[in-house]
């Protein structure tokens, strides 16, 4: 049988399979294509190409190189280039170098070629460096001003803002910083002054002349709130302020001056100078001296508020503090006190003693309310006492007077506080006994401590003071015996929340057996004793106002 056979190439038959068909020699490449093409695409790219042969003669210079190294050629020995920077690494071996040139910042890396020779490539970072660099000094400022933020925000004296503001420039901003400021009372010897200079222990001051604003240009300005442009330094123009300076700081280069602005005006000015070796203000970093200016400015103010408020604090709560005892012939007398606030050791407890022609006026009371409210109406009661026990003693009588004293008062209608009080006369009989009248305005009974221990309460009663027109008060009289202790207390003791279960009142009966055992003491001590258990009790949470007063008639 005869196999038929597919036409086509004839052809060998291995192992049944046909052969393909032979391979395709490649297209030749015209002369020079391949030089013409590698030259193009270096000269296209962005970056300086400079090659050198093992000699380190260089072998090429693209198009980017001529532009950035336009001193380095082919032909040349690229160890001695022109370009300082570039030849120094050639010669020292480094595969890198980073220098200014023409303007430019240039950056150049090494790479070993295979043939023995080098290829450096040069990159211009000039705008990359100018972005990293405002970056930089975009974040240097931010750090700054929250620094200086900080320090300001915290300083509510006047001396301690004047001296974050004249440290935190140096030398960030400069090499010396002067402030020129008013007191808040301006004296007659001129503007004040605070100095501080790189490398000085500590700010210094001192009072400058009247001339001294005139004499700086640009002071006179600034201190009435006005901007300047800095200024280069002029000996004849600031001759008034190089006597400010220390001795060692050499002659400044520039200066600028700038308002210390606060809300109610100009509160000084900030004086930069920087030395002759330093470069002047540029103006990003006079924006931010305005800025500190400005920031320090209404920190002083603030400082100067803040005196001012606490100076008037101060005097208030000098009046409105309890007195200062006075010598009474043949009586002992304590008081003690304590202020329900922290901030202000004012409240609405309060006690007084007035001498009289045969003993003294007593007085213990309990404004409704605590704190400066309080307060106000504490030095009410107290001013109208004063006055209104000149012309009556008699204990009922006169708180009778000063109940419609305070409802003659101007705000009486929409004041909605009263007083509890307890008025009293102590006077020496002729004998050993001392007889006391005691009015009460619904305060507290007091507490009368005998010899030998046993504690009774004086009845009194009544009403509260400034509470109704029509109140009705109520009067006691008794005889305190010699060796006999009479306690007059607020309500602050007796409610002072605290002991074992938190929250429990210290309470009357507390009171008393604390007071048993407080017998045969002097009245001092008695209350400091009893002020100790309450506080002891209390165990530092927060309690109402507290007063107390304590006499004890002297053996004749």
């Amino acid at each position: 049988m005869t196999t038929a056979r597919r036409p086509g190439r004839a052809g060998p038959v291995d192992g049944g399979r046909v052969p393909g068909p032979p391979p395709r020699p490649a297209p030749a490449a015209a002369p020079g294509t391949d030089g013409r093409l590698a030259r193009e695409l270096l000269d296209g790219l962005a970056e300086a190409v400079v090659t050198t042969d093992p000699a380190g003669v260089v072998t090429l210079v693209n198009a980017m190189a001529a532009d950035l190294l336009p001193e380095v050629a082919a032909g040349a020995e690229l160890a001695l280039c022109p370009v300082p920077a570039l030849g120094r690494a050639v010669r020292a071996g480094v595969d890198a170098f980073d220098t200014q040139h023409h303007g430019r910042r240039l950056r150049g890396t090494r790479r070993r070629l295979a043939g023995g020779g080098d290829a450096w490539y040069v990159r211009d970072v000039t705008e990359e460096q100018a972005r990293t660099d405002a970056l930089l000094a975009e974040r240097s400022r931010t750090a700054f001003l929250a620094q200086a933020g900080s320090r300001l925000g915290v300083s509510l004296h006047r001396e301690q803002t004047l001296r974050t503001a004249v440290t935190l420039p140096v030398p960030y901003l400069a090499d010396a910083a002067l402030v020129v400021h008013l007191p808040p009372s301006p004296p007659d010897d001129g503007p004040h002054w605070i100095r501080y200079a790189d490398g000085d222990p500590a700010p210094a001051s001192g009072t400058g002349s009247g001339q001294l604003p005139g004499g700086v240009p640009g002071l006179a300005e600034a201190l009435d709130g006005e901007v300047s442009e800095p200024s280069p330094w002029l000996d004849a123009e600031l001759a008034d302020l190089a006597a400010l300076l220390p001795a060692t700081f050499g002659r400044p280069g520039a200066v600028l001056v700038s308002p210390m602005t606060g809300a109610g005006g100009p509160a000084g000015a900030l004086v930069l100078l920087r030395r002759v070796d330093r470069a002047g203000f540029d103006a990003r970093e006079i924006e931010l001296a305005r800025e500190f200016a400005a920031r320090a400015g209404a920190a002083l103010a603030t400082a100067d508020l803040y005196g001012e408020q606490t100076h008037l604090a101060r005097v208030l709560q000098h009046s409105l503090l309890p007195p200062e005892l006075p010598t009474v012939p043949g009586l002992a007398l304590a008081g003690g006190y304590r202020a329900a606030g922290d901030s202000l050791r004012i409240g609405g407890d309060f006690y007084d003693v007035f001498r009289t022609e045969g003993g003294a006026m007593i007085a213990l009371g309990d404004v409704c309310g605590k704190g400066v409210g309080a307060a106000v109406l504490t030095g009410r009661v107290r001013q109208s006492l004063q006055t209104l026990r000149l012309v009556e003693q008699r204990p009922l009588a006169l708180m009778e007077l000063l109940n419609r004293a305070l409802f003659d008062t101007p705000d009486a209608a929409r004041r909605s506080q009263f007083t509890t009080l307890l008025l009293g006369t102590v006077t020496r009989g002729p004998g050993e006994d001392t007889r006391v009248r005691i009015a009460g305005g619904g305060h507290p009974d007091p507490l009368v401590l005998r010899p030998d221990g046993t504690v009774t309460a004086v009845r009194v009663g009544g009403m509260p003071i400034g509470a109704l027109t029509t109140a009705r008060f109520a009067e006691a009289e008794f005889v305190l015996a010699p060796g006999e202790l009479l306690v007059a207390y607020t309500d602050g003791v007796t409610e002072a929340r605290g002991g074992p279960r938190d929250g429990e009142m210290f309470g009357e009966a507390r009171l008393r057996q604390a007071l048993a055992s407080s017998a045969g003491l002097p009245p001092a001590a008695v209350v400091d004793r009893l002020l100790q258990l309450v506080d002891e009790w209390l165990d530092g949470q927060s309690h109402d106002d507290i007063a107390m007063l304590a006499l004890r008639a002297a053996p004749r």
